[in-house]
């Protein structure tokens, strides 16, 4: 049930979770359709396999500025570096 007020759609507010089970649990039940999901990010699911890896010497100061933005970005920081290159391929094309 969405509320009405003044003619307009109020949605509940999704509510917070303590971890990644609790969250699932609530959407395995809960009506979306009923929540404000205005706030929410896409979240990339990586199902590929990663049949390489490497060995990249950086100096430190760039090294420090990739992990303070991958975790300000949320993600570890060899996702980050993955995800860079990726855009900076995609953008070539």
């Amino acid at each position: 049930m969405v509320l009405q007020f003044h003619g307009f759609d109020v949605k509940k507010k999704i509510p917070a979770f303590k971890n990644t089970r609790a969250a699932a649990a609530f959407v395995d039940k809960a009506d979306l359709s009923q929540y404000d999901l205005s706030g929410a990010q896409t979240v990339r699911f990586e199902m590929k396999r990663k049949d390489k890896s490497i060995n990249l010497r950086l100096p430190e100061e760039l090294y420090d500025a990739v992990r303070r933005r991958a975790a300000h970005a949320g993600l570890p920081y060899q996702r980050f570096i993955r995800l860079a290159l990726e855009h900076a391929l995609a953008t070539q094309k």
